[in-house]
């Protein structure tokens, strides 16, 4: 079956991008078995470097899940709640707002806090700092609805949850992944993206025009904004992080007590970063895609089996992440879910 596996992956891979152009890491493991790794494309078109394993891609949302788990660390150690006002760490809330909105509405995007990028326009010579997000957060006297009453995804919450990882623990974002998620789990290709730092075996973003040509769309105005999405990450040292998930109790995320129900979903929850379902054996099934300027990736765990499957690429809007993909998964029983929400909820994220 492993070498059938591999063989439909190569094929499906091979199908799906170019050798020549913008491709993508693919790496499935199920019970601590690798049962396929493999790439394809170029990361940087301007060198003709090629896609590895180790080649780091910009993850967008997926990004998320290491917030979260920041913000759960520091809950463990008595140093902040997930019931905790934004008034309790930006005073310059207005009342109305800022006592109303807590850490756990920023987790579960049910604050109603306008989307910050409704107030920007785009400039190729400017990114938005999380300062800047948090200065329109702070203007705005009013929401989209009361805080707590339903679910919206929001950019914005989690921009500020790395402003409160940072406000907390007192030192910066990057120095607090880098200290207590990356360096520790040995994860030596990941870091947080920032303007003229450099990034270990970077892929480039590509994105393709009104002609269908390729073209370089590596960064853009609401690219840079730490919290939300700009962590550069490989499938290999994804792999290191789905382990302590795993098997690190005190990283298991907190979905049980953390989470909101969606709308419309039926037993489709989102917490902590991540989507994900309950099973009728009380395991759950998570997931979630990141889709930004030059990258559209794509994860999934199912804990109860040790399942992970991890797809990177360095193109935008990648529409084979969400087609023959989960088709080659499911026919050969790696993707065995016990509902369509998979499919369903992954299109929130789109």
């Amino acid at each position: 079956m492993r070498q059938q596996l591999q063989k439909a992956l190569d094929e499906h891979l091979r199908n799906s991008y170019t050798s020549d152009g913008p491709g993508a890491a693919l790496l499935v493991s199920v019970a601590g078995e690798e049962l396929y790794a493999g790439s394809i494309g170029i990361a940087d078109l301007s060198s003709g470097e090629r896609i590895t394993l180790d080649t780091t891609f910009r993850l967008a949302s997926v990004s998320k899940q290491f917030t979260a788990m920041c913000i759960q660390l520091l809950e463990q150690e008595g140093r902040l709640s997930y019931d905790d006002a934004l008034q309790q760490f930006f005073p310059e809330f207005p009342a109305g707002i800022g006592t109303q909105v807590t850490l756990r509405h920023l987790l579960c995007h049910t604050s109603g806090l306008l989307d910050y990028e409704e107030f920007v326009e785009e400039r190729p010579d400017w990114q938005i700092s999380d300062a800047e997000v948090l200065a329109i957060a702070v203007s705005q006297n009013e929401t989209y609805f009361s805080p707590g009453t339903t679910y919206r995804y929001s950019n914005t919450g989690y921009v500020l949850l790395a402003l409160v990882v940072e406000q907390v623990s007192g030192i910066a974002y990057a120095d607090f992944l880098q200290q207590r998620l990356f360096a520790p789990l040995g994860m030596h290709h990941t870091k947080l993206y920032e303007r003229n730092r450099s990034i270990p075996a970077r892929a480039m973003g590509y994105a393709r025009n009104g002609e269908d040509n390729i073209v370089l769309a590596d960064q853009a105005t609401c690219t840079a904004t730490k919290g939300d999405g700009c962590i550069y990450t490989s499938v290999r040292d994804y792999l290191r992080w789905h382990q302590a998930l795993s098997q690190q109790p005190g990283m298991v995320p907190a979905l049980e007590q953390v989470c909101t129900p969606l709308e419309g979903y039926h037993n489709g929850f989102y917490g902590m970063g991540w989507f994900f379902s309950r099973r009728n054996s009380g395991g759950l099934e998570m997931y979630h895609t990141g889709n930004t300027s030059g990258f559209s990736n794509l994860v999934i765990r199912i804990p109860e089996h040790d399942v992970l499957i991890a797809c990177l690429s360095n193109i935008a809007d990648n529409p084979h992440l969400l087609t023959g993909f989960l088709d080659v998964l499911s026919q050969f029983h790696v993707l065995q879910t016990e509902s369509g929400l998979i499919r369903n909820l992954l299109q929130l994220t789109r």
